[in-house]
């Protein structure tokens, strides 16, 4: 392998264990938001009483909110390419550039669920639509919140190539 090291642990398939519990989780993750997503297009339509998403999206701040959240997803990437060339310094920017818009989009989050419960009264128990976007974004915001930090990532990595 190009960056084996020796504390790589490779299985069967030829990939680094951690590597493949990385896809697994990315698996299982994807299935299970998959299926929120998808029980909710089944249901789509069938509620009775509002609000709507058309009520209550305000798609700016939406907009906002996405964009804040790729860009991390880009930093992480920068992140991990300057420590894997070394790049101590530029993996300490990109990573505190993640956390901070990490926290930006949950603060993101938390600006519109108070708007949704105290401005357009939508809670889980008001309508489907509810149910379904308070659990696809709150469990969403859990994971995010409870992603490793970026000090766990600086001491994994230092201790692998230790």
């Amino acid at each position: 392998m190009e960056h084996e090291t020796e504390n790589s642990h490779e299985t069967t398939t030829g990939l680094d264990n951690r590597k493949l519990l990385m896809w697994l989780f990315l698996g299982s993750d994807c299935m299970f938001f998959g299926s929120l997503i998808a029980t909710y297009l089944v249901h789509q339509g069938k509620s009775l009483v509002g609000p709507y998403p058309l009520d209550v999206f305000d798609i700016p701040t939406t907009s906002v909110s996405t964009f804040v959240l790729l860009m991390s997803s880009m930093s992480m990437v920068l992140a991990y390419s300057a420590l894997n060339r070394g790049n101590i310094k530029g993996f300490r920017i990109w990573i505190l550039s993640t956390a901070i818009m990490g926290a930006t989009f949950l603060a993101f989050q938390v600006f519109e669920f108070r708007t949704f419960v105290h401005h357009d009264h939508l809670t889980p128990q008001v309508n489907l639509f509810g149910t379904t976007f308070f659990t696809l974004t709150g469990i969403h915001g859990c994971l995010l919140y409870t992603s490793p930090s970026p000090r766990d990532a600086t001491q994994s990595r230092m201790q692998s190539s230790a």
